[in-house]
């Protein structure tokens, strides 16, 4: 994640896996992040504000050649044990979205999940992934979205105080694919996920009719992703 380095660290992501809530919420956002990108097998991917290598590692397991890049050396090192862990291998490099250390057009599919919400340049951001794009390479964003019950509840524990969160951009689908346009990139699906509170019992019960829920739209769903091919 960018800009959060401060804040987070890896035993934060390991302290939320090991909770209930944390750990279906976090299989719901997988899954739809990994359903748009598609097949992954042989392909070069790029996964930006890595953290500890969730997405990452996950993609090199489903066969991509994967650079993963964070802002953090101390989260690119927790990558490293967890890929190591999988059996996995990973180019790990320090880098921020905004001037991503990468030469043009070296990448099929590249990820950001959860990193555009911290960035301040977001313009700047959306051209340096639409740069390292390949012709025809897409790109699968993922960010939290802003019409949701998550949402309003960190806004709520931000009012007053300095969090985490009070830094956070929320977005709306109207939103993400407007700056994937500017980035001239062609937006091809938003989804959405997470449309359960948080509240471990409800996340139980709602959790395995989630992918039922999108069909409805995305209003109400925590976790967007949107999914755009360049040219």
């Amino acid at each position: 994640m960018e800009n959060v380095t401060t804040t987070l660290a890896p035993a934060t992501y390991e302290h939320w896996r090991a909770t209930p809530l944390g750990r279906l919420t976090e299989q719901t956002e997988s899954r739809l992040v990994f359903d748009l990108a598609g097949s992954l097998a042989g392909k070069r991917v790029l996964d930006v504000g890595t953290g500890d290598g969730a997405y990452a590692i996950e993609a090199a397991v489903r066969g991509a050649e994967v650079t993963a890049i964070d802002s953090s050396s101390v989260m690119l090192n927790a990558a490293r044990s967890r890929a190591t862990k999988r059996g996995v291998s990973l180019r790990l490099q320090e880098g921020r979205v905004e001037n991503l250390p990468l030469d043009a057009g070296c990448f099929d599919v590249v990820f950001a999940v959860t990193v555009l919400c911290f960035v301040d340049d977001v313009a700047s951001a959306f051209r340096e992934l639409a740069r390292v794009l390949a012709p025809g390479g897409r790109l699968v964003v993922g960010d939290l979205g802003r019409w949701s019950a998550w949402a309003a509840k960190r806004r709520l524990q931000s009012r007053g105080k300095q969090t985490l969160w009070s830094a956070v951009h929320f977005w709306t689908r109207r939103e993400l694919e407007q700056r994937l346009t500017e980035a001239g990139l062609r937006v091809e699906a938003t989804r959405g996920a997470v449309y359960f509170p948080p509240i471990t019992a409800a996340a139980r019960l709602m959790a395995p009719i989630d992918p039922m829920l999108a069909r409805f739209g995305t209003l109400g769903a925590a976790f967007l992703c949107t999914v755009a091919r360049k040219p």
